[in-house]
C-alpha cells in the first residue's frame, strides 16, 4: 500500500533502527498486495481465456454440425435428383408402351371392324332379301366414293340392290359396339355426303357385335338407318 507523508513524517521521529524495521514491514506489505492483486488479475484472464477457449469450441463444433448438415442435405438433393431421373425414365417407358398398346389397340379394333365387315358381306344378301325382298346384284365392296363435295370417302359396304325393278343402293359399316354416338357419326360421315351422289336411294345399314344401351337400335332407325344387324344373326 501506499506510505503517505504524513506516516513519513511520524516515522522520521523514531528510532532509526526500528524505523528501518518499520519501512521493512511496510515494504513487505506492499510486496504481498501488488502480488496478490497480480494473481487476482492472472485467474480472471485465465477464466476469459476458459471461456473463449469453450467458445471457440462450441462454434467448432457448430461449424462442424452445419458441415454435416450441409453434406446429408446435398446427398438429399442427389438422391431427389436421382430419383426424378428414374421417374422420368419410367415415365417415358410408359409413355412408349402406351402409345404402342394403343396401336395394338387400334389395329386389333381394324381387324375386329374388317372381320364383321367380311363376314356381313357374306350374309346380308339372304338377310335382305328374306326381309325386305331386295336382291343383291353381284358382291358387295369395301372401297372409296367420291361425295357430293368431290371429297373420296371409304364406304365399307357397299353394292347394288333392286326389288320390284326399283334398284338401290345398300351403304353400311360394321362396329364392334354400336352407341348412339357411332350411329351419328355414320350418317355425318358417310350417308349425309353421299345423298344425290347416285340416281338410285340409299339404303343404310348398320352391322354390329353388340349395342351400348337397350335403345340404340330404336334411336338407329329414327335417325333414318333402316337395319341394324348384329353378328349372331349371320
Amino acid at each position: 500500500m501506499p506510505v503517505s507523508i504524513t506516516l513519513i513524517r511520524k516515522l522520521e521521529g523514531i528510532e532509526p533502527r526500528l524505523r528501518e524495521i518499520l519501512f521493512a514491514i511496510l515494504e513487505e506489505m506492499e510486496r504481498q498486495r501488488v502480488e496478490a492483486i497480480t494473481k487476482k488479475e492472472f485467474n480472471g484472464l485465465k477464466e476469459i481465456i476458459e471461456e473463449l477457449a469453450e467458445a471457440q469450441r462450441r462454434t467448432e463444433k457448430t461449424v462442424e454440425e452445419l458441415a454435416e448438415a450441409q453434406r446429408r442435405t446435398e446427398k438429399t438433393v442427389e438422391e431427389l435428383a436421382e430419383a426424378q431421373r428414374r421417374t422420368e425414365k419410367t415415365l417415358q417407358v410408359l409413355i412408349r408402351e402406351h402409345a404402342k398398346t394403343r396401336d395394338q389397340v387400334g389395329g386389333l379394333s381394324i381387324t375386329v371392324g374388317y372381320t364383321l365387315e367380311n363376314e356381313a358381306m357374306k350374309a346380308l344378301p339372304a338377310l335382305l332379301e328374306r326381309e325386305f325382298g331386295l336382291k343383291v346384284e353381284g358382291k358387295f365392296v369395301r372401297r372409296f366414293v367420291q361425295d357430293k363435295k368431290g371429297r373420296l370417302i371409304e364406304v365399307n359396304i357397299i353394292g347394288k340392290a333392286v326389288k320390284n325393278g326399283q334398284k338401290v343402293i345398300i351403304i353400311g359399316e360394321a362396329k364392334a359396339q354400336l352407341s348412339k354416338n357411332k350411329v351419328l357419326e355414320f350418317l355425318r360421315k358417310k350417308v349425309r355426303p353421299l345423298e344425290g351422289v347416285f340416281r338410285e336411294q340409299l339404303f343404310p345399314i348398320l352391322v354390329t357385335h353388340m349395342i351400348t344401351q337397350p335403345d340404340v337400335e330404336e334411336y338407329a332407325i329414327k335417325q333414318g338407318i333402316k337395319r341394324v344387324y348384329y353378328s349372331y344373326e349371320f
